[in-house]
């Protein structure tokens, strides 16, 4: 089931640090870090844990021979970082949650056992729809109480049985009497990523296939062998069609794409964007979309229709309640009909700009990457050849918002090997088991270039988790303080 969804932090206490690292998943990937404070103060050798400041568990290990959590905390902007012994009794509550995931995060990462879960499904995505299993009325917040099952090879057999656990059966351990080699070994793409780059390339039959209609997914059914030739980090832009409506569709566009493109007007909200948005390569060109009136004489009050250059950003003395204080601004130029004339912005207004294109140049992906800052507007103006349908040359316009790396693999058909296709690890619910044969050829067919368009959901979990490190810079104050 698809959708978004925040965790509601459980009102239930946990009466030690062994029964919360006894429910929850405490581990290595970045769900397996729950956050909890401590009703009272907690005295370690070093330093008081106060109480309601929040403790980041990040492993369980053995510390002196006795298990432990190894935990981290965040004091004055200063990291700490301890253990706190598995027998260590209190009284712990589980901390609010900012983050948005997915049912499938959820049910393996963030309901802990013999609980249940309550989540709000997020404001940024809406998936349901008058066929869904949600009612007319239903407000957002779901209780979850998860149902397990065992999904479980027999021998001789390729697919994939799934056994209910509440079912009441005996079950005997014969593992001692059997050959585990006789027994297929179910493979997701994760896994088959995780083997060194020496063991490829190998052959596999498909167990599993990926859900998706698109090339290579219609490709890869059930029972069809596959040759596995390397593994890989490739860039991709993200982009998203400048449209309107809801209907906006998202899509990952690969370098080697060999389509060109047109510059499309940007939209500035603030005079903080035109400044980001400026480069030494050319002057930005701008016209203002709404008036802005500035609280002081100083700098310059905007009318719609306006035009500026921009400039750059400095700082400017301005008189504020009496008192005389330096704020930053934004230089810029406003065209006049027959000259120019310097004018200070307040780098906090609240206005509105769209950019004038003079720039006719049709730009490859890759250029654009490298002259331009992200985000950028752009049109295709020759589509990709290559390609049977291209779907971006059908876009009225498109954002291109960030560059991103992620993980493939590089496979083809192993009876017809014609062409190879890169397949996403992370976004492919797709299970093989390897096969003994040896690989014909060692060096790929040529690669087909594929653009992939993602749903709302993948959309969001590629901008949530692609880039953690890059964090535009913060917001100026609306007002000088």
């Amino acid at each position: 089931f698809l959708g978004l969804y925040k965790v509601v932090a459980d009102k239930t206490p946990y009466v030690s640090i062994e029964e919360i690292a006894r429910k929850f998943s405490i581990g290595s990937t970045r769900f397996g870090h729950p956050c909890f404070y401590s009703a009272e103060d907690i005295k370690l050798a070093n330093f008081t844990i106060k109480h309601g400041e929040q403790i980041t568990f990040n492993s369980v290990e053995e510390v002196n021979g006795t298990m432990a959590v190894n935990c981290v905390m965040v004091r004055n902007n200063q990291s700490h970082s301890f253990t706190l012994p598995l027998s260590q009794e209190g009284e712990f509550y589980e901390c609010e949650d900012d983050q948005i995931y997915t049912l499938k995060e959820i049910a393996e990462w963030k309901i802990p056992k013999c609980r249940k879960r309550i989540v709000k499904l997020s404001n940024t995505l809406h998936m349901w729809d008058s066929s869904g299993p949600l009612p007319e009325n239903f407000d957002g917040c779901l209780i979850l109480m998860p149902v397990y099952e065992v999904q479980a090879v027999m021998k001789f057999r390729k697919d994939i049985v799934h056994i209910l656990s509440d079912l009441d059966v005996e079950v005997k351990d014969v593992t001692d009497c059997y050959d585990i080699g006789s027994f297929l070994q179910p493979l997701s793409l994760e896994d088959i990523y995780e083997r060194t780059s020496k063991e490829f390339p190998v052959v596999a039959e498909i167990m599993q296939g990926p859900s998706g209609s698109q090339k290579p997914y219609n490709l890869l059914s059930t029972g069809k062998e596959i040759v596995i030739y390397k593994k890989y980090q490739a860039a991709r832009v993200l982009a998203s069609e400048m449209r309107s409506d809801s209907f906006k569709r998202h899509f990952l566009i690969p370098m080697s794409y060999k389509g060109k493109f047109k510059r499309r007007p940007r939209e500035f909200p603030t005079a903080y964007d035109l400044e980001i948005a400026r480069s030494e390569k050319e002057q930005l060109h701008v016209v203002a979309t709404k008036a802005f009136v500035s609280p002081h004489k100083e700098l310059f009050s905007v009318s719609v229709g306006d035009q500026f250059l921009v400039q750059q950003c400095q700082t400017s003395e301005v008189l504020y309640e009496g008192r005389k204080k330096l704020i930053d601004v934004l230089a810029c130029e406003q065209i006049l009909s027959d000259s120019y004339k310097k004018v200070f912005l307040p780098m906090y207004m609240e206005g509105g700009f769209v950019e004038v294109i003079h720039d006719k140049k049709q730009y490859p992906l890759s250029e654009i990457c490298k002259e331009f800052h992200l985000p950028f507007n752009v049109k295709v103006s020759v589509r990709d050849l290559s390609i049977e349908e291209d779907v971006l040359a059908a876009a009225p316009g498109l954002q291109f918002e960030e560059e991103i790396t992620d993980s493939y693999l590089l496979i083809s058909s192993a009876s017809s090997p014609v062409e190879s296709w890169e397949i996403p690890v992370y976004r492919s619910n797709m299970l093989v088991h390897l096969l003994s044969k040896d690989v014909q050829t060692v060096v790929p067919p040529v690669t087909r270039t594929t653009v992939e368009e993602v749903s709302k959901e993948e959309y969001y979990m590629l901008r949530r988790y692609e880039n953690l490190t890059l964090h535009p810079p913060p917001r100026p104050p609306k007002k000088p303080t």
